[in-house]
């Protein structure tokens, strides 16, 4: 009605109540971006393991003697690498504990198997025998030693029997080329009969085409470790198909070390004293031979 005053609107609110589920989600989505940047932590640190794994291996393919300390310039260049890999071990170590070890153990496992190749193939070149399981996981877990922040406690990157395996069939591709270039250089390195003693690996029963049934040599232990892996049962599942791949691998290496020294015997030993390769371009001997 005219004359009465009007009554004052109330200001329409646009504000929505709050859900009573969404800290419920903010909770998962921290959880997951938390996952995500440990996931992405730990591929990380696995690739400069493994670059500097390699990098320890080329190094060590330089050395042409067995069951002899590393040359003093192989293990100062090598130092800078075996920094990296105990840096990148102690930064995701504390990520690695309880269920994360099982969660992440895909993402690091690459890391941890070249560092098995080169660890165990530098045992090898010292010791001539195979690095254990229980040594070499004691080892890592000693470089890559962290304190975990929340417990308190001294942590280490856990290596799987698995890993190990696996690394121990990467090693034999490069004991195949020590051997092929050691036999280039002067023969292939002989082991000492002291080396046999302690975890050494055994010896074949048959010995190599020219040497005394004491006598080891690369060769020979190759025989032996192929003869170990191919009576392991891999069982089912993702380390099989890893397992069965480098075993193919594996023989191969054996087969081109065996091959090799086979030419090197047999070929050798048909050539006579004093025989030179042919040099002339014009297609003539450059030394008779005579019947």
């Amino acid at each position: 009605m005219e004359g009465q005053p009007s009554k004052p609107q109330q200001p329409a609110s646009n504000a929505q109540p709050q859900s009573p589920f969404l800290p419920m989600f903010e909770t998962f989505r921290a959880e997951l971006d938390a996952h995500h940047d440990r996931r992405e932590k730990i591929i990380k640190a696995s690739r400069d393991i493994t670059a500097s794994s390699k990098k320890i291996i080329f190094t060590l393919q330089r050395t042409r003697k067995l069951k002899e300390p590393i040359p003093q310039h192989a293990l100062k260049a090598n130092k800078q690498y075996h920094d990296t890999i105990s840096t990148q071990l102690s930064s995701v170590a504390p990520e690695l504990q309880g269920l994360n070890a099982y969660r992440y153990s895909r993402q690091i496992s690459g890391g941890c198997q070249e560092w098995m190749e080169a660890a165990s193939f530098q045992h090898y070149l010292e010791t001539a025998r195979l690095m254990g399981y229980e040594e070499a996981r004691s080892l890592i877990r000693e470089i890559g030693k962290a304190v975990d922040e929340d417990s308190g406690e001294e942590v280490g990157v856990e290596l799987s029997p698995e890993d190990y395996v696996l690394g121990i069939y990467d090693m034999t591709g490069e004991l195949m080329r020590f051997a092929i270039t050691a036999m280039a250089m002067g023969g292939l390195p002989v082991i000492p009969a002291s080396a046999e003693e302690g975890d050494a690996m055994e010896v074949d029963e048959k010995p190599a085409l020219g040497q005394p049934t004491s006598q080891r040599n690369v060769l020979t232990d190759m025989r032996q470790l192929r003869s170990a892996l191919e009576g392991l049962n891999a069982g089912t599942g993702p380390f099989a198909k890893d397992a069965d791949k480098k075993a193919d691998v594996m023989r191969t290496s054996v087969e081109k070390v065996e091959k090799s020294l086979y030419g090197l015997i047999v070929r050798g030993a048909e050539r006579p004293l004093g025989w030179m390769p042919d040099t002339d371009a014009g297609g003539g001997r450059a030394v008779e031979v005579e019947g």
